[in-house]
This record gives C-alpha cells, structure tokens and sequence, in this order.
C-alpha cells in the first residue's frame, strides 16, 4: 500500500530540501564542485597516513634501541593503540 501525499506537501517537502542544499552549498563553496572536495580529503588522508607511517616506523626503532616492545613505548608516551 501507497501513502498518499498531497502536492503541496510534497512541495513543502522539496523546498525544505533545497533550502537544505543552499545551505550545505554555501558552507562547502559555491563553486567547489564535490569531485575536488573528495580529491582535497583524499590527499589530505595520504598526507596523514605517511606521517602515521612514519611516526610508527620511528617508534619501532625506539622500541629496538631500548629493548621493548611497541606496545611499552605507546603505552609509556601515552599513546593510545588506535592513533
């Protein structure tokens, strides 16, 4: 079974939709398309993800230097398993 809706609550309803879009619109740019806001975030997560790896590539080494483990040097600077 439908629901029936009437047309102007359906009117009312897309309105308030693209009132909705307006908005986000302005937030993210007028003229910023969504293709180079995925391609922004996605360099910006390689960035992050080379620093992580390299972060992690040092902190092995510490562990080397000092005879522990990774998990003892995280846990003695704080670190928690998921950063």
């Amino acid at each position: 079974m439908h629901a029936v809706t009437s047309a102007k609550k359906q009117k009312e309803y897309i309105d308030k939709l693209q009132a909705e879009i307006d908005v986000l619109q302005k937030r993210i740019g007028e003229n910023e398309s969504a293709e180079a806001i995925v391609s922004k975030h996605i360099n910006l997560l390689h960035r992050y993800n080379e620093a992580k790896d390299a972060t992690q590539l040092l902190i092995g080494r510490l562990a080397a230097s000092k005879e522990t483990t990774v998990r003892q040097i995280h846990h003695d600077l704080d670190l928690m398993d998921d950063q």
